[in-house]
């Protein structure tokens, strides 16, 4: 079903990176080739269930298990410990190693993730071991598996370059159904701790033995290095340096999440005590109403991401309109100004990743497409310590201002990616 309604996506004709270095058997038809992407899109939709699975559980922890706020809107960052070094190692080495190798384990990590998520309900710490895992699984689907995705969805594999949407959406339909089915589970069904896990452990699984069926893009680099520099030279990413990747992609990135941590972590603990019937429930609806809409922009929002430098404006525009009503949200604390905040919150995180993922493979050359796209992934993921830091700075300021502070850092960000875009050449 996920593949069926990605592929759905119409193809994007505004660019991108070609792939060099293609390793294409003989046997393998044209017909399969069109396919590859499926099985990559399916794991990546799998790791991305079980990356955002543990969200609405959040509220599950504090009330049942006496967890502290702060504690875990921590454990919600623990597993940027493990992104962070598998995006910006995993993503590099596969530029030069071939996206196989190193997007394999990624639906295995996943798995030994949700399985210690599962057993260590009652320890932050087995918790936090959890999510580290997890979080090594997205890192490398995001990396490696966006990369992958690109790839085969371009010639010589695919047709035409719909592969930016297809990994935004492969993510933020796992995002958002992992998130929400969990959340139901959480409220009503047995085993509350364990069972959310449990299907994803499942998932993951058969999503590895797919993966097997993908076929490589990208042959392993036989370039011949000086010893003592080989290490850095692999992990090396030329485009960070590129100017528009300065002034409009940085500005763009930590939004990314930090919309969406906003609208599916800060709102739905706010909102506790204003949902007592079904919290766990509430913050699940929260979620799917972030991705869900988030999911329906970057669909519906093709016309606009195609012409480039407009989704990026469009993007931070809607982030600041999003926080300018999460403050009101937070101040009113009714449950329908919180769900229209969420929503706009949502757009704003769908039109920014595909805008974001869209500029980094204009930027990109074959040779670091993967490590551009874990340097953005990684400035993106700094969003998901937004949570924590509203609880640690709850003692000094209200939640009202602190979103008013967001809406006009954001347009600050805005200012700097519409000069950013007005000094940079477009890259098509």
């Amino acid at each position: 079903m996920l593949a069926y309604i990605v592929d759905k996506v119409s193809t994007y004709s505004g660019g991108g990176a070609a792939t060099a270095g293609l390793d294409r058997p003989a046997t393998i038809g044209a017909g399969r080739r069109a396919r590859g992407w499926i099985a990559v899109a399916l794991a990546t939709f799998a790791i991305a269930w079980g990356g955002n699975e543990f969200t609405p559980l959040l509220v599950m922890y504090r009330l049942d298990d006496g967890f502290s706020a702060l504690t875990v809107d921590l454990l919600l960052f623990a597993y940027v410990l493990g992104i962070v070094p598998a995006l910006l190692i995993g993503g590099p080495l596969s530029d030069r190693f071939g996206r196989r190798p190193l997007m394999l384990p990624a639906p295995l990590l996943a798995a030994i993730g949700s399985l210690i998520l599962a057993v260590g309900a009652d320890s932050a710490w087995l918790l936090g071991v959890g999510r580290v895992f997890s979080g090594l699984a997205l890192g490398l689907a995001m990396a490696v598996g966006g990369s992958w995705i690109k790839e085969l969805s371009s010639p010589p594999w695919g047709v035409g370059d719909a592969g930016a949407r297809r990994a935004a959406m492969s993510l933020t339909a796992g995002f958002g159904l992992g998130a929400a089915v969990a959340g139901v589970l959480a409220q009503w069904g047995p085993a509350p701790t364990v069972l959310p896990y449990a299907i994803n452990v499942a998932m993951a699984v058969a999503a590895a033995v797919l993966l097997l069926s993908a076929p490589e893009t990208r042959a392993r680099s036989v370039s011949v290095r000086p010893a003592a520099n080989s290490w850095w030279t692999d992990l090396a990413i030329p485009g960070a340096s590129h100017r528009r990747f300065l002034l409009v992609v940085v500005p763009l990135a930590p939004w990314v999440f930090g919309a969406g941590a906003s609208a599916y972590a800060v709102l739905p603990a706010l909102m506790t005590e204003h949902v007592a019937a079904a919290p766990i429930a509430f913050s699940a609806l929260l979620c799917a109403v972030t991705l869900g809409v988030a999911f329906g922009v970057q669909h519906l929002g093709r016309s606009l991401l195609s012409r480039g430098a407009l989704g990026v404006v469009v993007a931070l525009g809607l982030v600041a309109a999003g926080m300018a009503l999460a403050a009101w949200a937070s101040a009113s604390l009714t449950i329908w100004a919180t769900v229209v905040a969420a929503a706009v919150l949502g757009a704003g995180y769908g039109m920014a990743l595909v805008a974001g993922l869209l500029e980094i493979q204009r930027i990109a050359t074959p040779d670091d497409l993967a490590g551009l796209t874990a340097v953005f992934y990684s400035l993106c993921y700094l969003g998901f310590g937004v949570p924590a830091a509203m609880v640690f700075l709850s003692d000094y300021a209200s939640y009202p201002s602190m979103f008013g502070f967001g809406a006009v850092a954001a347009v600050g960000c805005l200012a700097v990616a519409v000069t950013g875009l007005r000094r940079t050449p477009a890259i098509s």
